[in-house]
């Protein structure tokens, strides 16, 4: 209840969308800030208590004064603090998504996913940390850069990987069955001068009523995903429709475009990162050594930071990548009711906003309101005929 009553005081959605429609949306708002903070706050709490420098000193002597293995241990400990904070928030989005009839996903299940996901989660954020502090180490005038070309790297390869050793370990997979559909998603994608290495259905409703697709992957792990929730609630003429959507990111080469931007971002990142770090030791006394990793804390709220102060110019530009590949979409389907429908379905489906106010969309939205995907679509058959 005092989380409704926040939500509602702090994210109010103009009147357009059903009243669930927009209480949905403004808690979900509410929680991804609320989560925000408490990340953030952990950070601060660890730096101005000096709790850790405690941290690491356990970790030592839990990785018998071995560095690599102390620092694994402190990732680990810095992750369960942290899971066990977000912990209420995520078993309260769990509840909202079946209070409002999205989700068919048990308690076990999704506690299965919690603990696989804290697994995942922690070994990237290990292996990434040992590479940071490695990379600290071994070149200590230059690491920010090393470190760029390291994580740049990895930035590739996991976008490689994702769809086939990520997203298997959450979700189940199977060739699409329908010959008719999956051919003609087929010829759609060469056409877009793509070749796919295949269609899956996305078992999605095992845990969700939501629908989704997407072209995922790069190289030879590039394929067409199309949950099942979209397969048997649109028609074939509206999943061709969401379909040439995916491929005109391929075709505006937004995700190499996003590959050079992650790359510019990362570098100035790494390179306040480098100032940050060097002041916090030698200036403030605060840290031993560079690669003192009681400064992790530190590390990750200037990384933090960084990104909330960049999300609006990133939303910005997403919005701009989704608004191309809609006029992608637009040009190579043979009409643009398939769209429509799909937008208005999709919308109903998984209960977003179609018209949330603008600096809702400006904070938050990575795509454009779908009232205006569906004006411009209008629009421009309106040119067209």
């Amino acid at each position: 209840m005092a989380l409704e009553i926040l939500s509602q005081m702090y994210f109010a959605s103009p009147v357009g969308d059903s009243p669930e429609a927009r209480r949905y949306s403004r808690i979900n708002r509410f929680l991804s800030v609320a989560d925000a903070v408490l990340g953030l706050e952990l950070m601060l709490l660890l730096l101005l208590s000096s709790a850790t420098n405690t941290l690491r000193d356990f970790s030592f002597q839990l990785g018998f004064h071995n560095y690599a293995l102390a620092l694994f241990f402190y990732v680990l400990m810095l992750s369960l603090i942290g899971k066990l904070l977000s912990l209420a928030l995520d078993y309260y989005s769990f509840r909202l998504d079946h209070e409002y009839h999205l989700s068919t996903q048990r308690v076990g299940s999704w506690a299965w996913d919690q603990f696989k996901g804290f697994l995942v989660s922690l070994v990237i954020s290990a292996l990434l940390a040992e590479l940071l502090y490695l990379g600290i180490r071994e070149f200590p005038q230059t690491w920010w850069l090393v470190c760029w070309a390291f994580f740049l790297f990895l930035f590739v390869v996991f976008a490689q990987l994702a769809p086939v050793v990520l997203f298997p370990i959450f979700y189940h997979f199977k060739p699409l069955e329908n010959d008719a559909l999956r051919e003609r998603l087929t010829v759609l994608s060469t056409r877009a001068g793509t070749r796919v290495r295949g269609v899956y259905e996305w078992m999605l409703s095992e845990k969700s009523k939501k629908a989704n697709a997407a072209l995922t992957g790069l190289g030879n792990t590039r394929r067409i995903i199309l949950a099942d929730t979209l397969l048997n609630n649109y028609s074939e003429d509206e999943i061709e429709a969401v379909l040439a959507h995916e491929l005109g990111h391929h075709v505006h080469k937004h995700i190499f475009k996003s590959i050079v931007m992650q790359a510019v971002i990362s570098f100035f990142g790494f390179w306040l990162l480098k100032l940050v770090v060097r002041y916090s030791y030698q200036s403030a006394g605060w840290f031993n050594s560079q690669y003192d990793f009681a400064n992790l804390p530190l590390i990750v709220l200037v990384a933090t930071a960084l990104s909330l102060v960049l999300l609006p110019a990133l939303n910005a530009y997403s919005r701009f990548n989704e608004r191309q590949a809609d006029r992608y979409a637009f040009g190579n389907i043979p009409s643009i009711e398939p769209f429509v429908t799909a937008m208005n379905k999709l919308s109903e489906q998984n209960l977003s906003e179609r018209n949330p106010p603008r600096w809702v969309e400006i904070l938050f939205h990575s795509h454009p309101a779908v009232s205006k995907r569906i004006a411009a679509a209008e629009a421009w058959n309106a040119r067209r005929a």
